[in-house]
């Protein structure tokens, strides 16, 4: 039995050309936009989900504390925050092992992206708030906006951010080659029910995004940050 629920699946947009036979789309969209008043657009990133909860630190199941060597890092630094936690579940992509992207200029290992509560998801001001407290950065965020009239003009305004290079300079782990971002993650700005997670956050992914091979933690490597030896990797 799971200890906690996890994360949610993140629906596609129609207009997302990295689905595959595995993902879902959510085809209604465009009605659930025209209820959000403001909406964030974050950078997806290429690492893993990990979940900070005061029963330990999580990766996709919630069904046990993970135990991988890449947790470790944020696993200590859980030994100091777990207390103070109370209900709250801090969400968080993890880079510190290089997936299929790696990233070359890092200060952080951990990102938060989300917060929950009990059976509601904080908002983007609580979400930002609880992370400062824990000394933890925030996704980077690439814009904050009122959903247009249209949703043609919506798509049009999506697609001409999906070809950003991305704040932490990713590249192409297979060919060395500098890349654009794998992704958009969108999502209501205000808080929303756990159960209506479906109609308030979305994804869109590239099309020929770089996936991961499924045993790449045969021989993974850490992520270098651009202050090595500062306080994140010792602390962290």
């Amino acid at each position: 039995m799971a200890v906690s629920q996890k994360y949610g699946r993140t629906y596609h947009y129609p207009f997302s050309p990295g689905n595959t036979s595995d993902d879902r789309i959510q085809h209604e969209y465009w009605q659930e936009l025209t209820k959000i008043p403001l909406l964030i657009h974050t950078e997806k990133l290429d690492g893993e989900n990990n979940c900070l909860s005061k029963h330990g630190v999580f990766a996709r199941s919630h069904a046990a504390p993970t135990t991988s060597a890449w947790t470790e890092s944020i696993r200590r630094y859980w030994q100091s925050i777990k207390n103070d936690l109370g209900n709250l579940e801090v969400f968080l992509e993890n880079v510190y092992a290089v997936h299929s992207i790696e990233y070359k200029n890092l200060d952080h290992h951990f990102y938060v992206f989300g917060i929950r509560e009990d059976d509601r998801w904080l908002s983007w001001e609580e979400t930002r708030f609880y992370a400062a407290i824990l000394d933890l950065p925030m996704v980077p965020e690439i814009k904050c906006i009122t959903p247009p009239a249209t949703r043609q003009e919506f798509e049009q305004d999506t697609l001409a951010l999906v070809n950003a290079r991305g704040t932490f300079e990713p590249h192409d782990v297979h060919t060395g080659a500098p890349t654009i971002i794998e992704g958009i993650v969108s999502r209501n700005a205000a808080a929303y029910a756990v159960n209506d997670f479906a109609n308030n956050v979305f994804k869109y992914v590239r099309k020929g995004h770089v996936k991961t091979d499924q045993h790449w933690t045969r021989h993974w490597r850490r992520a270098r940050l651009n202050n090595e030896g500062g306080n994140y990797v010792a602390a962290y």
